[in-house]
């Protein structure tokens, strides 16, 4: 199992309906809006890094509204 936790800025009055396209992806476990640098943090799991990868390129990044990512991979 491979976990990543992304954090996400939005466009601006957004972050309600980028939460809601978030928690719609199979790999998203949890998601919040949060105060401070990100206006966004997700919890993803993916049964390995490829995986992993693709959940967060293809579906994540593309999600109407998100201006940038980075992504921590969980070690332990």
């Amino acid at each position: 199992m491979s976990i990543a936790l992304v954090l996400i800025n939005t466009e601006t009055g957004v972050e309600e309906k980028v939460l809601e396209k978030l928690k719609s992806i199979k790999n998203v476990k949890e998601a919040f809006i949060v105060y401070g640098v990100y206006d966004i943090i997700v919890k993803v799991e993916a049964d390995d890094l490829e995986e992993l990868r693709d959940v967060i390129s293809t579906r994540i990044r593309r999600v109407e509204g998100v201006r940038s990512t980075v992504t921590l991979i969980v070690i332990s």
